[in-house]
């Protein structure tokens, strides 16, 4: 074998390693401290021992994945999730670090909708002997679910969704069935080919009389369903299911489309915590509050806000440190003809695209945190009864998911131009990564039509404000009481005194916005469809000032044990992120009383201040989200900056279709050289 003369070249001076290493040494960011702040409860000591059992497996080498067609994507993929499950059974892995193998393997899991979305809506809506019969069961993995709700022509209105489970008193079974194509259900992950039960979402109906054949609609409910044999995986007769095909994203998982002909189910597949109908007397029993339904989208509602924090600070770990190592240019006012070029990051123009979203994921990290907590404590409350914090949960959680994972996914692409020319290839890092997350803007509620369930809310709240009878029923009606009563028409906050003032303000612009919806809404009777671009930003506001308002209060903890040096960075982080939303949205700020004239004048200069202070800790703050190589699989974003070895290694050495010799001669069939037509009839049998 001829010697490869491309092994002794190495990159220019200065090296990438050089490059990291000077930029590590000039900041006293505290990365340790900080980290441990960001993740608590075992999380770095958790991902350190999963990590080094994942590392040995060649079953996770992510080398030449992008290579793969789907069907192999989906059979690497479900061989890895079945290779995680027994590596919980082998080490005896908890629930969190189930969760951490999963997060580190960057794949997503066929199993995943029914380590999510199946075995919550059990446990939540099931009744006391339907979760003690069927737990064990999903926990063993006995039956493997998915949660078939969406259908091909109802997503986001789930009343409207057409799939029937009709009682019938003589048989005492649910009869299911699709009376239409549109019917079908679609969409639901894990489906298509992996799972053997579903949770199905459906429209009751109930005799009105035991008998008669008049029914009554009384909306979608959930019921447990077999939909596989569980020796052969078959479809049972009466059930026609499969894999949607080729998506954006997500190649491993198998999105799956089921009609079901008068499929028979029993009384019991009715999940019953809430709701039941008498198996004797057809007599329905409804919940006390009907929102409890929907408890398992709200729980993946605040997981997803939780996980928009860490695919922002991925993308934003993988931009910061390759601007640093790329450089361009030298500065144009430099006198010196020899002198180096500039970082890429020295550039305010690509600062301000990259360092807002370095601010924005530690936004996401504290509202994520809050929206954890609020869940359980509400999730208790219910438990015992109490249904106060329902609607509260529900609006907050709809408003967040909806902007929370438009910035998550916007910002894997404005990162991606940033980086420039390098940031389009596959040793980006960020090929799969956007891909996959392109789907969370649309699942668990479509980001545009779930603002309304926010604004709705708001507006009631207002409304209530307005009418000032008793006690505010929460503390948005409360605080919507006080800015009528207090803040309507005062002065504009000074947001450069204190940071105090910018949630102020936020407070203020999201209490107007709303004010002002409720007038359209309530007084002026404008139509709900007329008002739905403005709804959106009453949403988009009352989030935005959740966002801030939460960081706000991190800061200001006594118990977040953070020292004053690590507070002050963090702190310039919130400034940057609550001034640059400001200044996005600057006219709502204005007209609404809380910021002046002359303050939105003067924030892009004190944006740029902020991105200066904040440019000489940018690596030490994106290694404080301890994103090891092994999940970045980026060749741009390695932690010991060998950027360039990376991609020329991954281009020569690496690429499989390097491997092959082909013929270009075009009047030959043959395309590999040495194998005739073989090859070309392999592809066309494949089209």
């Amino acid at each position: 074998m001829m010697p490869d003369f491309t092994d002794n070249l190495k990159p220019a001076s200065p090296t990438g390693p050089d490059i990291l290493n000077k930029e590590r040494s000039q900041s006293d960011v505290p990365v340790d401290q900080l980290a441990q702040h960001l993740f608590r409860d075992g999380f770095m000591e958790r991902q350190k021992r999963i990590l080094r059992v994942l590392e040995k497996d060649v079953l996770f080498v992510k080398v030449k994945q992008l290579n793969l067609s789907r069907p192999e994507r989906y059979q690497l993929g479900l061989a890895r999730a079945k290779k995680l499950r027994r590596y919980a059974d082998q080490y005896n892995w908890n629930n969190d670090e189930r969760s951490m193998s999963q997060y580190l393997c960057d794949d997503v899991s066929p199993f995943m909708v029914h380590d999510s979305m199946f075995i919550t809506t059990v446990r939540e809506q099931g009744d006391e002997q339907q979760r003690k019969y069927w737990l064990p069961k999903i926990e063993a993995s006995e039956a493997i679910g998915c949660y078939a709700q969406t259908e091909l022509g109802h997503g986001s209105n789930v009343r409207g969704i057409e799939c029937q489970a009709r009682f019938d008193p003589k048989t005492k079974q649910f009869v299911l069935h699709s009376p239409t194509l549109t019917s079908s259900k679609w969409w639901n992950g894990s489906m298509g080919r992996t799972a053997n039960h579903a949770i199905v979402v459906a429209q009751l109906l109930v005799p009105k009389a035991r008998d008669t054949t008049e029914y009554n609609s009384l909306g979608p409910h959930a019921f447990i369903v077999q939909i596989r044999d569980l020796k052969t995986h078959k479809e049972l007769p009466g059930i026609a299911v499969g894999d949607i095909n080729v998506k954006y994203g997500y190649a491993p998982m198998d999105n799956g489309y089921m009609l079901f002909d008068n499929y028979r189910i029993p009384h019991s597949a009715m999940l019953s915590n809430y709701s039941r109908v008498d198996p004797n007397t057809c007599t329905y029993s409804k919940p006390a509050n009907p929102a409890v339904v929907y408890g398992s989208l709200t729980a993946v509602r605040a997981a997803i806000i939780m996980h928009a924090r860490l695919i922002m600070a991925r993308a934003v770990t993988i931009a910061v440190r390759y601007t640093c190592v790329r450089r361009q240019f030298q500065d144009r006012d430099s006198n010196d003809p020899r002198a180096p070029e500039l970082s890429v990051l020295d550039y305010p123009t690509v600062q301000i695209r990259i360092l807002p979203l370095l601010a924005t994921a530690f936004a996401l990290h504290y509202t994520g945190a809050a929206m954890q907590a609020l869940y359980q404590t509400t999730r208790a409350q219910i438990d015992k009864g109490d249904f106060g914090k329902l609607a509260v949960l529900h609006a907050q959680s709809s408003g967040l998911k909806s902007l929370c994972t438009e910035l998550a996914a916007n910002s894997i692409e404005t990162c991606r131009r940033a980086m420039g020319g390098h940031g389009f290839g596959g040793g980006s890092g960020f090929i799969q990564l956007n891909h996959d997350y392109l789907s969370k803007p649309t699942v668990e509620g479509d980001n545009w039509m779930i603002t309304q369930q926010t604004a709705s809310y708001l507006i009631k709240r207002m409304a209530a404000a307005v009418a000032n009878k008793g006690k505010p029923q929460d503390e948005i009606e409360q605080a919507c009481r006080h800015w009528l009563q207090h803040e309507q028409k005062t002065a504009p906050l000074p947001v450069f005194e204190d940071d105090m003032m910018i949630v102020k303000a936020f407070h203020k612009r999201s209490r107007y916005l709303t004010y002002q919806a409720y007038v359209e809404r309530e007084v002026n009777k404008r139509s709900w469809n007329s008002l739905l671009i403005q709804l959106r930003k009453v949403s988009h506001a009352e989030s935005q000032s959740i966002l801030v308002t939460n960081f706000h209060n991190a800061l200001h903890d006594n118990n977040s044990g953070i020292s004053e040096n690590l507070k002050a960075h963090l702190q310039t982080l919130f400034q940057l992120f609550a001034m640059y939303t400001m200044d996005s949205d600057a006219r709502d700020f204005h007209k609404a009383g809380a910021v002046s004239d002359a303050d939105l004048d003067e924030l892009p200069a004190r944006i740029q201040e902020l991105m200066a202070q904040i440019r000489p800790h940018a690596v030490l703050l994106v290694d404080s989200w301890k994103i090891p190589d092994f999940l970045l699989d980026s060749a741009l974003g390695r932690y010991d900056g060998k950027v360039y070895e990376d991609l020329f290694n991954r281009a020569h050495r690496l690429n499989p279709l390097n491997e092959l010799t082909f013929n270009p001669y075009y009047k030959s069939d043959e395309i590999v050289m040495g194998r005739g037509d073989d090859e070309l009839k392999k592809i066309m049998a494949k089209l």
